[in-house]
């Protein structure tokens, strides 16, 4: 049985510290001697029975790491009812890492999720994968894996994505970061869009300089043409970093309503009584 640890190693600036020391930490791999860890947040409110979870995966592009991003939105989620997980992986500035490197550090979070969720409490049917740009593409990539490659076996029931990263192609972004460029066309979501795929709902500003809009928009047309349920949520004249809650605490209250109301209408979450939701659906 995996045992919480009583310290993480340093993240940098106190602020950060006291923003994690709510979670309850785990490691989760260890690579050449260096930790990586899952921060659990578990809600007040014990039960009885198995509860959904939403697994987080940081922004910076595979460079540096961001784990206090998610912390506002875990909190969110746990009042909800929610186990929230937010993963460590490796990350350039650390580690010397490429993006393949955090793709095969997502793939031992689900591992060590599936040999874990019972220790957790957490229900394996009612998994929601969530990030922000970099994140995003991984838990993309996580979300819309084939059969073959399907390993733990088990799928998320929702995807929440934010300034999300679709396109790795060389005509695409973040390509020259891989191996080769047949690899990063492999390992793009535009190249894995097919039926029977999770339903997903994007947040995205449409002055995105980082990540286009205009990827975003095709992406969900053509999820969509496929007859999957992509919902896309636009934010006119906002810039990459937009939906962060220490950017602007408006558009972080518009994004997680209407990431809680998607849930709702997909039976992971309970109907709150007044919500009111603003935000413009394409």
């Amino acid at each position: 049985m995996s045992q919480p640890i009583q310290k993480i190693a340093p993240i940098g600036e106190e602020r950060d510290k006291e923003l994690l020391k709510s979670a309850t930490t785990y490691v989760y791999v260890n690579h050449n001697g260096f930790d990586l860890i899952a921060h659990v947040f578990f809600p007040e409110t014990p039960s009885s029975t198995s509860r959904p979870a939403i697994v987080f995966f940081h922004g910076g592009f595979w460079d540096v790491s961001m784990l206090p991003q998610f912390v506002p939105h875990a909190h969110h989620f746990t009042s909800r009812g929610m186990v929230a997980i937010s993963f460590e992986y490796r990350v350039s500035s650390k580690h010397q890492s490429t993006p393949t490197d955090a793709i095969d550090d997502s793939i031992f979070a689900l591992n060590w999720l599936n040999s874990r969720a019972g220790e957790l409490g957490i229900d394996l049917t009612k998994m929601v994968f969530s990030g922000a740009a970099g994140g995003a593409y991984l838990a993309l990539l996580l979300g819309m894996r084939k059969e073959k490659d399907l390993s733990p076996p088990f799928r998320p029931k929702a995807l929440i994505l934010f300034s999300a990263l679709v396109n790795t192609t060389p005509k695409g972004q973040h390509s020259e970061r891989f191996p080769s460029k047949k690899i990063s066309t492999k390992l793009s979501p535009t190249q894995l869009v097919r039926r029977k795929l999770p339903p997903m709902i994007f947040f995205h500003g449409t002055s995105d300089r980082v990540t286009p809009y205009s990827e975003i928009v095709t992406f969900c047309r053509r999820m969509r043409w496929r007859g999957n349920r992509c919902k896309f949520f636009d934010f006119n004249g906002s810039e990459h970093s937009f939906f962060n809650f220490n950017v602007s605490h408006s558009n972080f209250e518009l994004t997680i309503n209407a990431a809680d109301r998607f849930l709702v209408d997909l039976g992971i979450l309970e109907e709150q009584p007044e919500e009111t939701y603003e935000v413009r659906e394409i």
